[in-house]
């Protein structure tokens, strides 16, 4: 359908080449991953599924390394269409006609209902992007971010974003040490390094599937949460960076924050009473003593201390994995922990203002 060429600086950079393909065809692409569209470097599918009764176009990008050979023959796009015309006819078996030195950028189909497709890895982070000179990193940031982005946007999730960024920076660690390697490269190498970084990329996302997964079941851990707080008419603000609220709880015996936090890739739901009142540094140890024995026989969750700050909390906490986190789970586990900090507390204050010994504060508390 198309062929368009890019230069830089009067060499050629880019060459894309837009195709159409049927349906039958584009199965067998599908399955060999052809034109490198290997399952876990392409974007969701959008807008529906593939309909056999309509052709598929594919928009490709060719391998960097054989751009120098296509620049010896053509010098515009109509002379590049040519050449690769002559090539099927009289070389067929060379490496620009092979399915594996393009590189598919985008895949679509037009519907009746509109359009359906996807995009790869590779249009963000373009081959062209590797040469002799190295890897631009801020490129690849960007790219990979803007890939993740758009896996996210495709899955209706924000939280999906923070998955993926955690693979990227993974990504980039493995692209810093390829990109050391790549000075004064043949382009043999650079091919070769495309690979690679294909390579690393399947290697770190080959879960991919499994993310998906994973982040539906943590937007239904969040979910279930908020939902739980709502209807029990607590008032909360989300913490902006994670997916965290602060609340706010009243006993009989004082007022102190709680935190409520579903851990994303855990699919864990963790609840924290923190006391309002940190253990100054010449009541660390007693406190420590008071923590340690206070724990002694808990079931339903546990006193945690920071011996540096001070603070002391009561956490409990549930691994919902494969499962869905009910109103029920939600209500025993928060009011466990509020009733048992509101239990303590007296003890933690006589301790702290240094009224009694550790062990009398424990049986202030305990009988």
């Amino acid at each position: 359908m198309n062929l368009k060429l890019n230069k830089e600086s009067s060499e050629l950079s880019e060459c894309h080449l837009t195709f159409c393909v049927t349906h039958q065809l584009y199965q067998r692409i599908d399955t060999e991953a052809l034109f490198n569209l290997k399952p876990e470097i392409r974007a969701p599918l959008s807008g529906g599924n593939f309909q056999p009764s309509s052709e598929i176009q594919i928009q490709a990008t060719l391998d960097p390394a054989l751009l120098p050979k296509l620049a010896e023959n053509s010098t515009n796009a109509n002379q590049a269409a040519s050449y690769l015309q002559q090539l099927s006819q009289k070389n067929p078996k060379h490496p620009i006609l092979s399915t594996y030195s393009w590189y598919a950028l985008e895949v679509k189909q037009k519907q009746e209902t509109g359009e359906t497709g996807y995009r790869t890895l590779w249009a963000y982070l373009k081959p062209s992007d590797i040469t002799s000179d190295g890897i631009d990193s801020e490129k690849m940031s960007e790219a990979m971010l803007n890939f993740a982005k758009e896996w996210a946007d495709s899955n209706n999730s924000e939280d999906s974003v923070d998955v993926m960024s955690q693979a990227i920076e993974e990504m980039n660690h493995t692209f810093e040490e390829l990109t050391n390697n790549i000075s004064e490269m043949t382009e043999e190498i650079v091919s070769e390094s495309i690979k690679e970084m294909t390579d690393a990329f399947e290697e770190i996302t080959n879960s991919i599937s499994e993310i998906s997964e994973e982040i539906a079941d943590e937007e239904n851990v969040f979910k279930a949460v908020v939902n739980f707080f709502i209807e029990d008419d607590w008032q909360f603000a989300k913490l902006e960076t994670q997916p965290t609220l602060r609340l706010a709880f009243q006993g009989k015996n004082g007022k102190w924050d709680c935190y409520a936090k579903a851990r994303e890739q855990q699919q864990q739901f963790v609840f924290y009473s923190v006391s309002p009142i940190n253990a100054p540094e010449n009541k660390r140890l007693p406190i420590t003593e008071f923590i340690t024995r206070a724990n002694y026989g808990m079931i339903m969750g546990n006193f945690e201390f920071d011996f540096t700050t001070g603070e002391i909390r009561y956490k409990t906490s549930i691994d919902v994995e494969g499962d869905n986190l009910s109103f029920a789970l939600i209500k025993q586990m928060v009011y466990a922990n509020v009733m048992m900090m509101d239990e303590y507390l007296p003890g933690i204050m006589a301790v702290i203002e240094g009224e009694v010994e550790v062990k009398e504060a424990i049986l202030l508390v305990e009988g």
